[in-house]
């Protein structure tokens, strides 16, 4: 598969051009999402090479990693808008915190990291949005929304911070 993907890659660097930007998102917000194959970000979103930030991993939820992206991000590449979107469907619903345990009699080592898994996608949302909004680290705290997406439907739903 990593060989196909590479000669798509090729085919892609013969037409390429240089489009001359910095990485300084032209919109000025990042987007933490899902990694899920499903979300087809640029396109469900209106955006263009270069107008976002996008930081994806499982679930989309706010790590410290992605703590650590955000305020690069913001403190040294201007964004100050942060957008959260969730998904219905997502695969953390199936999982539970035992996921690590398995993990850990398999390999002989138990994962620092957490699962994240979740059963109300809404509260997720929620509790991303709210550890964005208390990092001490991000300076722009006042324009975060968060959404879900839904695969089947390709729309977005705002879900209320409250």
């Amino acid at each position: 598969m990593t060989d196909r993907l590479v000669e798509a890659n090729q085919r892609y660097a013969e037409a390429f051009t240089d489009p001359g930007m910095d990485a300084r998102p032209v919109l000025h917000v990042a987007v933490v999402a899902c990694m899920d194959a499903r979300l087809d970000l640029h396109k469900a979103l209106g955006l263009q090479l270069g107008d976002c930030h996008t930081i994806r991993n499982a679930g989309g939820v706010v790590t410290d990693d992605v703590i650590r992206s955000l305020t690069i991000s913001q403190r040294k590449l201007g964004t100050r808008s942060v957008v959260l979107i969730h998904h219905t469907g997502c695969g953390l619903e199936a999982l539970t915190e035992d996921f690590r345990t398995e993990l850990e009699m398999e390999v002989g080592q138990r994962p620092a990291w957490a699962v994240e898994s979740f059963r109300d996608v809404d509260q997720d949302v929620r509790q991303s949005m709210q550890r964005v909004r208390t990092s001490p680290f991000l300076p722009h705290t006042d324009d975060i929304r968060g959404f879900v997406f839904d695969v089947r439907t390709g729309l977005l739903r705002e879900v209320d911070p409250a």
